[in-house]
């Protein structure tokens, strides 16, 4: 059947002068940046510097410095600012220009070798996006180093990452290659004062610092998105104290992460992923296991020195605690903001668990020299339950559960005790996505973990205890005879022809944008991909959906010709088109100039949900003025290991961080009516290399406590419009065809109301992922669209494999998605 496509007007605009949304975002993005830096080493105080100093500049991401990654999570911005940009605007005198111009030849002579050399692969059969996607652009280390006359020296070492493939435990990569030590060591040696600045999106090495010890100060500056060079320099400068914090362990060494010597390609096989850490994952490793690292989780440090003080602690018959804390800046020079973070360390018993949580915590205001605010944080009696395999069920054990306060893991203190008679069942559940073979997790000596809490229950005598007595609380035995309420999406899907019902089940593979990421849209040229428009007489409109998590990924700019707007291959739509060499196109230009944020992970380093939900609502506004309903963002998967291609778009290796951090976002896109998250990728897509074949095989343990908590967390408190399932396979079922992550969990136990899509192209990838199956399992929406998927789902129809209910429940969700 064929349906004849409503012209639409054109988004963006025909003048290329900057707009008023520009320069506010921009702004939200600067401050952003700037309090997700994390200041890891300041010796002497070398940091901030005087307005004015001299400074020599050296290093790959200085004048080049990497704002984001690639892949779809890239974004389009009329222009970045480099660190070498915003130190000079900021008034420091730059002493090495030479070298930066120096630099900036060999760079360009280098991506014309790297674009060469992905353009021989598709020659030999290979296409374009796999070509492109499996070889990172290595970027040179620069021209040898000279002495100046400088304050100080300031090295910039980069690293970029991105969809497609995982980065490497190697020099160049995860190491600083041969190239980037001499010339470091070089710095080192012609300057006493040096500070490090890490544009990488994930953790690198940094063994040098005991090699180096000229490097005094060091920044983690991660990919701070369009106004990074701004903020970098408002940071070094003091106008900014500060204030990020780690989410992530950086360990001493890449072989201390517990699953290091497995990960991906590390052992040959990318076809099975062997979660062996079980729950120790991040600091629940090394804080459990007492493995020293080089900076803890929670970490970072500021200009200003600031105190905390628990001032009380209050428990609530619902079981929730609400712990008020007063922290004060000491500081007699600097202003700035601290974090203070709450975990609960967990008693010994039937269920191994961690040693210590995070459960809550809070960002402080700005604080002038010597004021003070309080602040309050709460938690519930689910953030301290386990999961029991043997019982399905979500166990509170009996025993003393402390409240440890601080401003990062290491140096929290124990501030109370919950003490827990008897063991609560919170809530029963059924089981889902079982083992289907017998995977040996990593444990703790029994003894080792008893002796530790004996220790800490020994030393708590000046410690408040509270009773946690939770006996007015009933156990949520949840329902999983799921069924679609009787409403006015059900109404208008109830009138939908069987083939209307099969075209909106998939995307809309005549709408231009291929099966590739984000080649072109044709409502919105460059969004990620079109729902289809069958039912539009019915009142069902099409949506758009676009690519994040670092702001909207669309084309930059399009060209319309006889009114029509005119496609343009994958190679032009990526980099800025540094992949395309064909004829310029004929036709009035428009232009989709989008704001390019920090990357996920530096936004989760704010520690501040107020902070994300502006980012959010800018996105929001974004959306709304280039007419995109669904941002298929945020990224919210694990750090399981820090050499995952992807993890700059994700937040953290904590999944209650990701999850807050994650609802924030959502809160303050969806303040747009119209306007939807997409969290992703669901789950455990915790690697690149074979994304689409791999199998994560982990005990539902493991599944429930750290990867899909985050999930449950963002629906419970946000509900996002839409979750998009991952690539892999979770326990031998593909993410996209399961029943269990898809209906059980999603719908029946988090409560998930909106629509669930595949990522993109997932039932082109793989023989045993289909697009009926996706429809079986409650998986509403096949992207981007593919004749094959109708033909799937028609065929299933057919000889009974798929109910017209099942396919009619699924579009259901999708016709009450577009109707908000």
């Amino acid at each position: 059947m064929h349906f004849e496509r409503k012209e639409t007007m054109f988004t963006g605009t025909t003048s290329r002068e900057p707009e008023a949304y520009e320069k506010l975002h921009g702004e939200i993005a600067r401050r952003a940046a700037e309090e997700g830096i994390v200041l890891l080493k300041n010796e002497e105080h070398l940091l901030p510097l005087k307005k004015g100093s001299k400074l020599a500049l050296f290093g790959s991401g200085a004048s080049r410095t990497v704002k984001g990654g690639t892949g779809s999570g890239d974004v389009n911005e009329r222009r970045s600012i480099s660190i070498y940009e915003g130190l000079k605007n900021a008034g420091f005198e730059i002493m090495t220009e030479k070298w930066l111009h120096e630099y900036e030849e060999e760079y360009k002579g280098k991506r014309l070798e790297w674009k060469e050399a992905i353009l021989e692969k598709t020659k030999s059969g290979t296409d374009f996006f796999t070509a492109y996607s499996t070889s990172p652009f290595h970027v040179p280390a620069g021209p040898e180093i000279y002495t100046v006359d400088a304050d100080a020296a300031v090295f910039v070492l980069a690293r970029n990452a991105g969809e497609g493939a995982d980065r490497r435990a190697e020099k160049g990569d995860y190491f600083l290659s041969d190239e980037e030590y001499t010339l470091l060591s070089d710095v080192c040696d012609r300057f006493e004062k040096v500070i490090l600045l890490l544009n990488s999106g994930g953790v690198v090495d940094l063994s040098l610092l005991e090699k180096l010890p000229q490097i005094q100060a060091v920044l983690a500056v991660s990919q701070p998105g369009q106004e990074g060079g701004t903020a970098v320099a408002d940071v070094i400068s003091g106008i900014i104290s500060p204030s990020g914090k780690l989410t992530d362990t950086w360990a001493f060494s890449y072989d201390d992460y517990p699953n290091a010597t497995t990960f991906s390609h590390n052992n040959g096989n990318v076809e099975e992923e062997k979660y062996e850490e079980g729950i120790y994952v991040g600091y629940r490793y090394f804080d459990t296991f007492e493995i020293p690292v080089r900076y803890g989780f929670g970490y970072g440090m500021s200009y200003a020195s600031f105190s905390i003080n628990t001032a009380r602690i209050e428990t609530s018959e619902n079981g929730e605690v609400r712990v008020t804390v007063k922290v004060k800046n000491n500081s007699r020079e600097f202003s700035g903001k601290e974090v203070v973070q709450l975990y609960v360390s967990l008693p010994v018993g039937k269920i191994e668990k961690e040693f210590r949580r995070l459960c809550a915590f809070a960002k402080t205001r700005i604080l002038a020299p010597g004021e003070e605010e309080t602040v309050e944080m709460t938690f519930d009696a689910g953030t301290l339950t386990s999961f029991d395999e043997s019982r399905a069920a979500w166990i509170l054990e009996a025993g003393c559960y402390g409240i440890y306060v601080g401003n990062f893991l290491a140096e929290s203190t124990l501030e109370g005790i919950l003490d827990v008679k008897q063991e609560k069942v919170l809530a029963e559940t059924e089981h889902i996505c079982p083992l289907r073979e017998t995977l040996e997790e990593l444990s703790v000596p029994a003894e080792k973990i008893r002796k530790r809490y004996e220790a800490l229950i020994n030393n708590t005598e000046n410690v408040p205890h509270f009773s946690y007595d939770l006996d007015g609380l009933d156990t949520i035995r949840y329902c999983y005879d799921y069924k679609e309420p009787g409403d006015e999406a059900a109404e208008i899907t109830s009138g939908l022809s069987e083939d209307q019902l099969i075209l909106l089940a998939v995307g809309d593979p005549g709408s231009g944008q291929g099966s590739n990421l984000g080649a072109a849209g044709i409502s919105v040229p460059g969004s990620a991909g079109e729902t289809s428009f069958c039912a539009a007489g019915q009142g069902v409109k099409a949506i758009v959906l676009a690519d994040g998590p670092a702001g909207l990924r669309l084309s930059q700019n399009y060209v319309v010709y006889d009114g029509k707007v005119q496609t343009i291959p994958f190679e032009a739509a990526i980099e800025r088109g540094f992949f395309y060499d064909g004829p310029e196109q004929e036709g009035d230009i428009y232009y989709q100039y989008c704001t390019a944020f920090p990357v996920g992970t530096l936004l989760a380093q704010t520690w501040n949900e107020e902070l994300i939900r502006e980012v959010g609502n800018a996105v929001g506004e974004e959306m709304e003025r280039f007419e995109v309903t669904l941002w298929l963002a945020p990224g919210m998967n694990i750090h399981r290991n820090p050499l995952c291609g992807r993890n700059f778009e994700y937040y953290s290796e904590d999944p209650f961080l990701s999850g807050k951090i994650a609802a924030a976002m959502t809160k303050g896109v969806q303040k747009h009516p119209g306007c939807g998250t997409t969290v992703k990728h669901f789950a455990c897509n915790n690697q690149e290399d074979n994304r689409s074949g791999s199998d994560s095989i982990l005990s539902e343990r493991t599944l429930r406590e750290i990867y899909l908590r985050g999930f449950e967390i963002v629906i419970r408190e946000a509900q996002p419009l839409a979750i998009m399932t991952s690539y892999n396979l979770i326990n031998g079922i593909h993410a996209a065809n399961s029943y269990d992550l898809c209906t059980k969990a999603a719908r029946c136990e988090y409560g998930f109301q909106g629509l669930i899509m595949t990522d993109w192209t997932t039932t082109q990838l793989s023989e045993d992922c289909t697009a009926a199956g996706c429809i079986k399992a409650g998986n509403d929406l096949v992207m981007p669209g593919e004749p094959e998927d109708q033909e799937s789902i028609r065929q299933a129809l057919s000889d009974g494999t798929i109910s017209q209910k099942e396919l009619r429940d699924c579009v259901t969700r999708i016709v009450r998605t577009t109707l908000k």
